[in-house]
């Protein structure tokens, strides 16, 4: 996944901007990104501060860290019971 120009406490700036009153159009041209980008940020930053941000991302990290754990250990079942002959 390609990582972000932007920080998420700058992203909530945006977002803060816009909320303020500023056109979308003015904050995108300001900052230097699309509009979509803009909502989809806003979709998924929408109200929250900068610290719940950093919280989201270390969580999303862990979750990935995780489910990488987790597909690992089925690959080393099956290769198990490929080597003692289990049938399923």
């Amino acid at each position: 996944m390609r990582k972000s120009r932007f920080t998420e406490q700058q992203i909530i700036g945006f977002l803060k901007q816009a909320e303020s009153g500023l056109p979308v159009k003015d904050v995108c041209r300001q900052g230097g990104f699309s509009e979509p980008t803009f909502y989809k940020w806003r979709a998924k930053y929408g109200g929250m501060e900068a610290d719940e941000a950093r919280r989201l991302k270390d969580l999303e990290v862990e979750n990935a860290r995780l489910k990488k754990l987790l597909a690992e250990a089925h690959l080393d079942l099956e290769a198990l019971k490929v080597g003692f002959g289990v049938k399923r």
